[in-house]
C-alpha cells in the first residue's frame, strides 16, 4: 500500500470524516467545499479522486452525470496496513514489534493485550474491550492479584 500524499490525505480525511452512516458517498463539489481552505480548483480535487479510485483506495458509482466517491476502507484499516508495510520494510520483524510494543503508553498496550486475547481466544468481544481500555486494565489487575 503506497503511502498518501498530502493532499491525496486530506481528501482521504474528508470521505473519511463524511456523515457516518451515508454509504452513498460524496461528490467532487462537496469534497472541493470541504477543503475550501485550500482554494483547490474542483479539477484538481476531481483529479486526485480519480487518482485514489485507481489505487484502489476509494470507490465511486456514477449519480447521474456525476460521480460519488466512498473511502475503500476505514482509516483503522489503512493505518493498521501501513504497520504491516512498514514491518515487512526489512530487518526483524521480531525486533520491530518489540520495540514498538516497548513505545506505546499504558492505555495502548491495553488496548493491544485486548486485541491479542481476543485473537488468541477468539473475536468475540474484541470490540467492547477495543472501545473501553479499561477492560485490558480491569483484567491485568485481576491477573496480578492472581499471582
Amino acid at each position: 500500500m503506497t503511502r498518501l500524499g498530502d493532499l491525496e490525505r486530506a481528501v482521504m480525511d474528508v470521505l473519511w470524516d463524511s456523515v457516518p452512516g451515508t454509504s452513498d458517498g460524496v461528490t467532487v463539489r462537496e469534497v472541493a467545499d470541504a477543503l475550501r481552505g485550500r482554494e483547490l480548483a474542483y479539477t484538481t480535487v476531481m483529479t486526485v479522486l480519480d487518482r485514489l479510485a485507481g489505487k484502489g483506495m476509494v470507490q465511486r458509482e456514477r449519480e447521474g452525470r456525476a460521480w460519488r466517491y466512498r473511502a475503500a476502507a476505514s482509516r483503522e484499516a489503512h493505518i493498521a496496513q501501513l504497520m504491516l508495510d512498514a514491518l515487512d520494510l526489512g530487518g526483524s520483524r521480531d525486533a520491530a514489534l518489540v520495540r514498538f510494543a516497548r513505545s506505546v503508553t499504558g492505555t495502548e498496550a491495553d488496548v493491544l493485550r485486548a486485541a491479542l486475547g481476543a485473537e488468541a481466544g477468539g473475536a468475540a468481544g474484541l470490540t467492547d474491550r477495543i472501545d473501553d481500555p479499561r477492560a485490558g486494565r480491569a483484567r491485568a489487575a485481576d491477573e496480578a492479584t492472581d499471582r
